[in-house]
């Protein structure tokens, strides 16, 4: 079913919006464990947005996941109204691009300081991967449907 103001199925946005939450974080994870730096500091610094006096690792990482799940929702939600049908993946990662400098430039410095300490390269990475899977998500589906 798709939503008027939505260009794309309702099961399809859930689908990117799942692969795009659970594997964007997949480029920063890597650049750290490949530079001997801490793996999980991504996922304290994002629980940090919902919790910023917690200490326990568990329950930033509770944190994280709901703050990590609801930006990658609200995000899902404004590439489906604007991203075209026709070229999912190159919109989707530009998109993904322009969204990485609004959120490590701007947003992240005023709102969410854990975030904003991050090393920028390896956060633009995962928002491109976000792009990526998001949009590769999209095309795949639509092209299932295309062929069955």
């Amino acid at each position: 079913m798709t939503h008027a103001l939505l260009r794309w199925p309702a099961g399809d946005l859930a689908w990117a919006w799942f692969m795009a939450t659970a594997f964007s974080g997949l480029p920063s994870t890597l650049y750290a464990l490949l530079t001997g730096s801490d793996p999980m500091e991504a996922t304290r610094a994002a629980g940090a947005m919902l919790l910023p006096a917690a200490t326990f690792f568990w329950t930033l990482f509770g944190a994280a996941a709901v703050a990590h799940g609801g930006v990658s929702l609200f995000w899902t939600l404004v590439f489906a109204v604007l991203l075209p049908r026709r070229h999912a993946l190159p919109g989707a990662v530009a998109g993904a691009a322009l969204v990485a400098l609004l959120d490590l430039r701007l947003i992240a410095p005023l709102a969410f300081p854990s975030v904003a300490t991050l090393a920028f390269w390896p956060q633009f990475a995962d928002h491109l991967a976000w792009g990526a899977l998001l949009g590769g998500t999209l095309g795949w589906r639509q092209g299932r449907r295309a062929v069955d």
